[in-house]
């Protein structure tokens, strides 16, 4: 229905309904084609035609919620009636060309101003995804729109750790046409291979590609999920040096790199050659961050139970190494104790970082993600799409 073809009270609902934000893309479902030709009757009785990208939206019953109260509420509104029906293929085309272009775009090359950074560790068992989950809700917390793919395709669980899998049920991304929605959760948009098992238990279902398919797999996360405008988008790669760590230096050149080790020798090692694989493909080492750095005592002493100087000793020997030539000092963003509360936030897909603040482990997370946020999204060497005057 053309604007001018409305009468007053259908323009004043229109508006209202221009309030109802579709969850997943948060963009009003008038502008991305949801509503059709709405119409009101002499008595003030409203019908509206609401059109959900597929069957069964996983948003359906809330935005019909949402639409069927803003009706209701426009002032000379009597009744609403809203006639849910699914998009025909043209509607749904039109729904993606809306929403991201009619070109399927590499979301995060070297113009965007999404800050990437993939956090990486030497080895396993050192707490990287834990971390990297709770980094994303900080972040998000500050304010920032933030976007999460775990890229640990073999060990994924950055889905159980944000409270999207629960007793063997993983919620999964919506998909229109080629174009994936993630779910979203504490502020977070969240994409994983354990989404797309189908009905198959995570906990008892194991993946097992080889170099070519993880590839593509990280390729199409970045290319077919829609994030949307991020200020920053976090990858959870798997440890060590091999194929989605150079998968995601030549995808993201530009992605910048956290590394996570404990204060144990062995992991520092191994932990400085996950970052010279980093530099080796271009990208930027931003800092390390020392996980599992001691248990309080009752009586106030600290457990090392892992020793001490792991997160020093790997900062000294990137910022020594030839490597370093070039490159900005590597600094140790901080030390995370052991903490029993923040385990028990990450088995509960509660994060203790808003659950549990105060706590010693989420504390330091806080202040490092305050850290990473603080220096926002860089301009340098970007284009601004835009021509100076002569």
């Amino acid at each position: 229905m053309a604007e001018h073809d409305r009468t007053e009270l259908e323009q004043r609902l229109w508006d209202a309904l221009a309030l109802v934000n579709d969850p997943e893309i948060h963009r009003p479902i008038t502008e991305l084609g949801m509503v059709g030709e709405l119409s009101v009757d002499p008595s003030g009785g409203a019908a509206v035609p609401l059109k959900l990208t597929i069957a069964g939206c996983p948003a359906a019953q809330r935005i019909e919620r949402e639409v069927r109260e803003a009706t209701l509420a426009t002032n000379g509104i009597t009744g609403a009636q809203i006639d849910v029906s699914v998009m025909n293929p043209a509607e749904r085309q039109a729904f993606v060309e809306t929403v991201r272009g009619p070109a399927r775009p590499v979301q995060f090359g070297p113009d965007s101003l999404t800050r990437v950074i993939a956090v990486t560790s030497g080895k396993g068992g050192v707490g990287k995804s834990s971390l990297t989950a709770a980094l994303a809700v900080a972040l998000a917390k500050q304010g920032l729109s933030v976007g999460l793919v775990d890229a640990d395709v073999f060990g994924f669980s950055i889905p159980g750790i944000l409270g999207l899998s629960r007793d063997g049920v993983t919620e999964q991304p919506t998909r229109v046409g080629e174009m994936i929605l993630p779910p979203e959760t504490h502020g977070v948009k969240v994409i994983s291979i354990g989404m797309f098992l189908g009905d198959a238990d995570p906990r008892s279902t194991a993946v097992s590609w080889r170099g070519p398919m993880l590839h593509r797999t990280i390729e199409q996360f970045l290319r077919d999920v829609w994030f949307g405008d991020l200020d920053v988008l976090l990858l959870d790669l798997p440890p060590g040096t091999g194929d989605v760590a150079i998968s995601v230096g030549q995808l993201l050149p530009q992605a910048e790199v956290l590394v996570v080790t404990t204060p144990q020798e062995a992991a520092a090692d191994v932990a400085v050659r996950s970052a010279l694989v980093a530099r080796q493909t271009g990208q930027r080492v931003i800092g390390v961050i020392e996980n599992m750095a001691g248990l309080a005592q009752p009586d106030g002493t600290v457990l090392e139970l892992f020793g001490t100087g792991g997160g020093a000793a790997v900062v000294d020997r990137l910022n020594s190494s030839e490597s370093a030539a070039g490159q900005q000092p590597v600094r140790l963003l901080g030390s995370v104790p052991l903490s029993p509360t923040f385990r028990e936030g990450g088995d509960s897909g509660s994060p203790a970082v808003l659950t549990q603040p105060t706590d010693p482990a989420a504390a330091v997370i806080i202040k490092i993600a305050e850290q990473i946020g603080s220096q926002g999204r860089g301009l340098a060497g970007r284009s601004l799409g835009v021509t100076p005057r002569s």
